[in-house]
């Protein structure tokens, strides 16, 4: 395809996840051609992956060349999903549209409903009815098991493993390894440390770690 008939796509983010996440969609796709911002100014002028990184987020209203330039939420959301969540309202707002990341490896049913702007990457599987909300990501390895409800701005991390059935709260973070037993609820916004295992359910806002998993108290205790 003529890079000149190419639609834009704004990577919002330089760091690992982003580079993950170009190199998903480089794979994915030869349609898009694409920029990244980022608030490091050490980065700017830099490329990352062979892509221009050109400034931070005030860029971002400039950036809108037609009606479907394209924008992908390239922050990881380590234990906070706020960061994320606030990004994907301002590309929103600025005219901006959520592309999705699907790697080639990803396995998803087609009985799946997924929402806009949601990340599947690499070995990632997302089973029979499970329902992914908008801007969630569903890490390197990681499973969602059928029937499983996972809302918006969520980040399941590499090779977690979520049963069946699950309810999963908006801005939530599922920790790299951690486990969560059938018919769970984990609470919007709340956090399963890495390699925990949930047995039973989990309030909004709560930190829970370890195996079984136990309340560490609300994350705005945290430091």
């Amino acid at each position: 395809m003529n890079p000149s008939t190419r639609k834009l796509c704004v990577i919002l983010g330089a760091g690992g996840h982003a580079s993950v996440l170009l190199e998903a969609l480089l794979l994915q796709s030869s349609e898009f051609e694409f920029v990244v911002l980022d608030s490091n100014k050490n980065l700017h002028g830099k490329e990352m992956l062979g892509v221009p990184i050109l400034g931070d987020d005030s860029l971002i209203p400039g950036l809108k060349r037609q009606s479907d330039t394209r924008f992908v939420i390239g922050v990881g959301g380590s234990g906070n999903t706020t960061p994320r969540q606030r990004l994907y309202e301002r590309a929103l707002s600025s005219g901006l549209l959520p592309l999705s990341v699907l790697h080639p490896s990803a396995i998803c049913s087609s009985t799946a409903i997924l929402g806009e702007g949601v990340q599947l990457l690499a070995g990632c599987i997302v089973n029979a009815g499970a329902k992914i909300g908008v801007n969630t990501i569903v890490n390197s390895g990681a499973v969602v098991e059928h029937g499983c409800r996972i809302e918006s701005h969520v980040h399941v991390a590499s090779s977690a493993t979520i049963c069946g059935d699950v309810f999963v709260g908006e801005g939530a973070h599922i920790g790299a390894g951690a486990t969560i037993k059938q018919g769970i609820a984990i609470g919007r916004g709340a956090i399963v440390g890495a390699g925990s295992v949930v047995i039973k359910d989990i309030p909004a806002g709560i930190v829970a770690v370890g195996v079984p998993a136990r309340y560490l108290g609300d994350k705005s205790q945290r430091h």
